[in-house]
């Protein structure tokens, strides 16, 4: 066991925003807990056939191009690592590896992240941790949300830590567990139709929903969506957003500012009810938010107004960089032996150690 593991840490989400590169020390203190220190972190832009790939095109390759691809995809990642050392001088112990998600259908116990452990090694010299979700899956879990550990042993002075990337998961102690689950769909929604319908990748600052209405069937046809009336653990992929999300939009034909206004509405009121119903001890509970949707001015004013909850902004590099860091986290956690997926989250048959591990 040691107590102190310099890790990169490897996230790429289905925002598609690029690959989040983050290198922290992790050291364990006296009282047994953790400790973290971000030494550096940047983000590396995909190109636009990398960005298609990852989004649609992986879906539709034969059998050979998704192996070649996800091949191509590691040593990609490895060599954003190596050009990351390069630049910061660093020499950390080992990397963790998120991949990027393909497929995600865990009642069907089918998962896929691509980017090959074995390729990054390779490129890196470094030893990998990869794959963290397959072994959750196959013990019957969700394989996700993964972070929540990381929620725990990192940022417990938080009542709830919700983050919002392509879509919203948040994390909070009950009954002595931690409990965790995907939201709604946010960004992977609100970037579709900015593309599809303006060319843009973003609605920045949430200035187009902010000219908008919002229009009361679609409101009401997402909030009873079966997914919300669903127990965890549980979780969201491209797929049900795709089979249930978009045909109802699209079926409202509706000028883009009151679909985004409308969705804007439906993301927060999900979160704002999830505090509701799951109401933190004492006054004032404090709501941390992370991830690019932290960046949406609108958004975040949606949801301080509708939860009774102290919205906390933390700074950029927790913001850009936090789910990156918790994956380092989880390679560190591997390296001691200590399980990084809780049955509480996932609801897996037992807590499990998940990832690969590669050595050159």
């Amino acid at each position: 066991m040691k107590n102190t593991l310099q890790v990169i840490g490897l996230m790429s989400g289905t925002s598609l925003d690029g690959l989040d590169v983050c290198c922290a020390t992790f050291t364990r203190n006296e009282q047994n807990l953790w400790d973290y220190h971000i030494d550096a972190a940047r983000g590396y832009e995909y190109t636009p056939e990398m960005k298609y790939k990852l989004g649609t095109g992986a879906q539709e390759m034969s059998a050979l191009e998704f192996i070649t691809f996800h091949s191509e995809y590691g040593f990609f990642m490895g060599d954003c690592v190596n050009d990351f050392l390069s630049k910061h001088q660093l020499h950390p112990d080992l990397v963790a590896s998120h991949g990027h998600t393909i497929f995600h259908e865990p009642h069907r116990q089918v998962m896929y992240q691509i980017g090959d452990g074995a390729a990054l090694a390779a490129r890196t010299g470094l030893p990998v941790v990869s794959d963290f979700r397959r072994l959750d899956i196959m013990l019957g879990g969700q394989g996700a949300p993964l972070v929540p550990i990381g929620d725990r042993l990192l940022f417990g002075q938080y009542d709830y830590c919700l983050n919002i990337g392509g879509f919203s998961n948040i994390s909070f102690e009950l009954s002595g567990q931690r409990i965790a689950f995907d939201i709604s769909p946010v960004n992977y929604v609100i970037n579709h139709y900015c593309r599809s319908m303006r060319g843009l990748d973003f609605d920045r600052d949430g200035l187009i929903a902010r000219e908008g209405n919002i229009h009361p069937p679609l409101m009401k046809a997402l909030n009873e969506l079966p997914f919300y009336r669903q127990a965890g653990p549980k979780s969201l992929g491209r797929e049900w957003v795709e089979q249930e999300v978009y045909p109802l939009i699209d079926s409202m034909h509706l000028p883009l500012p009151d679909i985004l206004r409308t969705f804007y509405e439906h993301a927060a009121y999900q979160v704002a009810q999830i505090t509701c119903r799951y109401p933190a001890q004492g006054t004032n509970p404090r709501l941390l938010i992370t991830g690019g949707g932290a960046y949406n001015v609108f958004l975040i004013e949606r949801i301080s107004t509708l939860s009774s909850c102290q919205v906390v902004i933390p700074d950029a590099l927790t913001i850009e960089y936090k789910e990156a860091l918790i994956f380092a986290f989880l390679g560190a956690l591997y390296m001691n032996d200590e399980p990084s997926c809780l049955s509480s989250v996932t609801g897996a048959s037992r807590d499990n150690i998940g990832g690969m591990l590669f050595k050159v």
